[in-house]
């Protein structure tokens, strides 16, 4: 045994000793006080109050003094401490209320830092109940204070909604922002990009986001429609955009929002055969172009409104998107569409019609449309496809995300009624705007090409909207694009070559984790701020995200995709058969 073991033991055993000499002691001093309880209890006062009672508290002791004995002078002294007692408590009720209040007042006599911090709300400690039951997190609370959900209920919302020029103003400005604090890591590793995004954004757009939800203008009820495009250097967009407004039954109440993201100088086309690059002239301008020319009317109007973002600043369709809704003002339906598109005659009234025959009260009207070259003038007769079968991607750049396939036409008839659907597609889906507000687009999802749409089926699945496929093609789709620009190989050049895909794989880690990936659960998650803020856009609360995992057959866990029949046979899913006269 070691001298340091025996010292230890030694001091330990004479603890044991000095204990021991105390307890006779300790034992004694106890049994006193507790006879001297007993004996003031029993022992009646002079005004004849029965055992237990120790005469007036109120300082009446007149009763005490004549019973004489040790019994008046233990209950003088009693009530001596009991007053003092009392006087004690309430100089320290006193003290803690004026402590409080200039907390509260932030006064003079408080550090000029807390006095930032109490003004700001971030004192984290005063707010440790909302971050323990997640409605909030520390981060939000440091960079982003006075945002979580209980914030959020009681922020002002009787400001007048935010006007066009202060959103697209706002957006700009931040765009410009980020670019500059990206330029700085331009060389970095995929996560310091995400942590300089990531603390940019919390901070900056995820603040102004969430005053935006609650300054939102008020829905329309005058059949308008918004018309969501995000473009990366599309050069159909001008044609897009004309021929929508061409073929509109109603091209007075269609609004345009065009999120463009173009090169304007040193630019390049996309890879061309043989993995090589070619010099190639700016692209061009499709909001310009349409609006010196055939639709000069529609832009003089107000009813195309433009956000304009450079190539080096994109951060992919799904961010893209994100500010595309912010473009929104009051529409009565909301539709998204890509920027190399083809329109049926009056798809605009076409496709509001499919929405109100839908058997549901919040419905989606969503699909793959068909390839361009095919004509959509005679289809009106025709079923339309429709997206029944999932897969999990294998590659590197989707990160084992869900990707939607088996897109076909299942039904022998046309059906004036819209088939429910799985799946929301990005591509083409029109809806009730009033999503925008309970499934308001995420900010904290840049530069991801794979997993918008099976987020925004799950997230407005739970939300209470019902997919459904549209009984008639209205739109129809360019889908072979080759060599034209691609957003991540302008990431590939701004950055490192070959950052996009881990970080894309990075960032996927907050749509898995909402979706239940076991490999992407909390304590799966190494940078833990992937998942800020991400209960504010999430899924919603009128129907829980497994009875859909069942209803469309997925299972995160053991990656298998059980054959679903109710898509492919135009049948409503389980929970709703009570429309299945409908469609047989």
């Amino acid at each position: 045994m070691g001298p340091g073991r025996r010292s230890k033991n030694a001091v330990h055993g004479g603890g044991s000793t000095s204990i021991q000499l105390q307890l006779p002691f300790i034992l004694f001093v106890l049994i006193g006080i507790v006879t001297l309880l007993v004996y003031l209890v029993v022992v009646p006062d002079a005004g004849g109050q029965g055992p237990g009672k120790l005469g007036d508290l109120n300082g009446n002791t007149a009763g005490i003094v004549n019973n004489g004995g040790h019994a008046h002078i233990y209950r003088e002294k009693l009530h001596s401490v009991e007053v003092g007692l009392r006087s004690t408590a309430q100089r320290k009720r006193d003290q803690f209320a004026k402590a409080l209040d200039s907390l509260s007042t932030s006064s003079n006599s408080l550090q000029g830092r807390l006095k930032i911090l109490r003004d700001k709300n971030e004192i984290v400690g005063e707010r440790l109940i909302e971050i323990k039951k997640g409605k909030e997190t520390v981060q939000e609370i440091l960079h982003a204070a006075g945002t979580g959900q209980k914030a959020m209920k009681n922020m002002i919302s009787d400001q007048p909604p935010m006007t066009l020029d202060e959103v697209i103003s706002y957006l700009d400005e931040w765009i410009r922002g980020l670019h500059k604090i990206l330029w700085q890591v331009r060389k970095g590793t995929y996560p310091v990009i995400w942590q300089a995004y990531h603390d940019y954004a919390v901070k900056t757009l995820y603040v102004w986001d969430r005053e935006y939800l609650t300054r939102m203008p008020p829905r329309r009820d005058d059949g308008s429609i918004f018309l969501s495009i995000a473009t990366y250097r599309d050069a159909e967009c001008v044609n897009t955009i004309k021929w929508a407004y061409e073929k509109a039954k109603n091209p007075d109440k269609l609004f345009v929002g065009l999120v463009q993201q173009n090169c304007h100088e040193n630019c390049v086309s996309g890879v061309l055969d043989g993995g090589v690059v070619e010099s190639v002239g700016p692209d061009v301008d499709c909001y310009k172009s349409f609006c010196e020319g055939e639709g000069m009317e529609f832009c003089d109007n107000g009813q195309v409104r433009v956000l304009n973002i450079e190539e080096s600043e994109s951060l992919g369709p799904y961010a893209a998107r994100f500010f595309a809704s912010k473009l929104w003002f009051g529409e009565q339906w909301y539709m998204q569409i890509d920027a190399h598109m083809t329109f049926a005659q009056h798809w605009d009234a076409i496709s509001v019609n499919m929405l109100q025959r839908a058997p549901s009260k919040k419905p989606i009207i969503t699909h793959y449309p068909p390839p361009h070259k095919e004509s959509l003038d005679n289809t009106s007769h025709e079923p339309a496809p429709r997206i029944c079968g999932p897969v999990f991607a294998s590659d590197d750049l989707e990160a084992q995300v869900i990707r939607l396939e088996d897109s076909g036409v299942y039904d022998k008839e046309h059906n004036e009624i819209p088939r429910f659907a799985p799946f929301v597609a990005a591509g083409y889906f029109v809806a009730h705007s009033e999503f925008l507000r309970e499934v308001p687009f995420d900010p904290f999802l840049p530069w991801i090409f794979m997993g918008e749409e099976i987020i925004m089926s799950t997230r407005l699945w739970t939300s209470g909207y019902d997919i459904f496929s549209p009984s008639q093609s209205v739109i129809g789709h360019m889908y072979v694009r080759r060599h034209q620009p691609k957003f991540w190989e302008t990431v590939g050049r701004d950055f490192t070559p070959g950052v996009h895909n881990p970080l894309m794989g990075m960032i996927l880690d907050r749509v898995k984790y909402q979706l239940g990936y076991p490999e992407a659960a909390k304590d799966m998650i190494a940078s833990k701020n992937i998942l800020t803020a991400v209960e504010q856009y999430s899924m919603g609360s009128e129907r829980p995200l497994s009875d859909y995992m069942k209803m469309v057959g997925l299972d995160m866990t053991t990656k298998e995709l059980p054959v679903v029949h109710w898509c492919k046979d135009g049948m409503p899913p389980p929970g709703s058969e009570q429309f299945n006269h409908l469609y047989e």
